[in-house]
């Protein structure tokens, strides 16, 4: 009979999948956000037609233009934190994890104060939870099992 080789590789837990689509449905949802407003401002058919700024105001246009770059930088950042965390590195986790809290206290801002975007609240919950999970933790070397504290 062969015998099989011994792996040293790091077997990836469910809940890592979870996070890498959750990581994915976000970065969809963000990208819309970057495009959606430019195309209902009409700016891919009749360009930039106005001024972005008023003094040092911002006009509607340039706001839209803002957020636009704004959700362009969430979206390539979503994507960076992907790959590290697809990759197991321990960076990947503390900062996916600094986003998501992030994320949920703007999305429950905007729950209350504004319009809320249930997707992307859904998806940072998922996140979060997911991030929490033991497996989760000792894989990306944030918990370790010590038996010295018994």
């Amino acid at each position: 009979m062969a015998r099989r080789k011994k792996s040293d590789k790091k077997k990836r837990p469910i809940a890592v999948t979870v996070i890498a689509l959750a990581i994915v449905t976000l970065f969809l949802i963000r990208l819309f956000q970057v495009i959606e407003p430019l195309v209902q401002e009409g700016v891919f058919i009749n360009g930039f037609a106005g001024q972005l700024f008023n003094g040092w105001k911002l006009t509607p246009l340039g706001g839209i233009f803002l957020s636009s770059v704004v959700y362009l930088i969430l979206s390539v950042t979503g994507i960076v934190v992907l790959i590290g965390f697809l990759n197991l590195r321990r960076w990947s986790w503390v900062l996916l994890m600094a986003w998501t809290g992030v994320s949920l206290v703007i999305s429950l801002v905007d729950y209350f104060y504004s319009h809320a975007n249930y997707a992307v609240m859904a998806s940072n919950v998922i996140i979060a939870f997911a991030l929490n999970i033991t497996d989760v933790q000792r894989i990306y070397g944030i918990r370790r099992d010590d038996d010295s504290s018994l």
